[in-house]
């Protein structure tokens, strides 16, 4: 299993409108091949940044199952006016 990180910078104050449009993007991931879960969570000290974790069977299914997919296309229309900058997004593997 690989875990995907990205920490969100939300333009200030559209906090309310990301998760809005989180909320109607979610299922598009939710529905892509090799999609185990995910969390969203708002910073606590800094509430304009969003920590999204997404669980996915691997990279190369994530890739094939939503990178390249249609769905992608959809959650960047929804998502991607939201940021500034873009989120730093990285992938783990579990180790213990």
């Amino acid at each position: 299993m690989i875990v995907e990180h990205a920490l969100i910078p939300v333009r200030p104050g559209e906090e309310a409108e990301f998760e809005r449009a989180f909320a109607a993007a979610r299922k598009l991931i939710e529905s892509s091949p090799g999609f185990l879960g995910l969390t969203l969570s708002r910073g606590t000290e800094t509430p304009v940044t969003h920590l999204l974790i997404v669980q996915w069977e691997d990279t190369k299914t994530k890739a094939a199952g939503f990178t390249i997919s249609p769905a992608f296309r959809e959650w960047s229309a929804l998502m991607h006016d939201s940021y500034q900058p873009f989120p730093v997004v990285e992938h783990f593997s579990f180790i213990a």
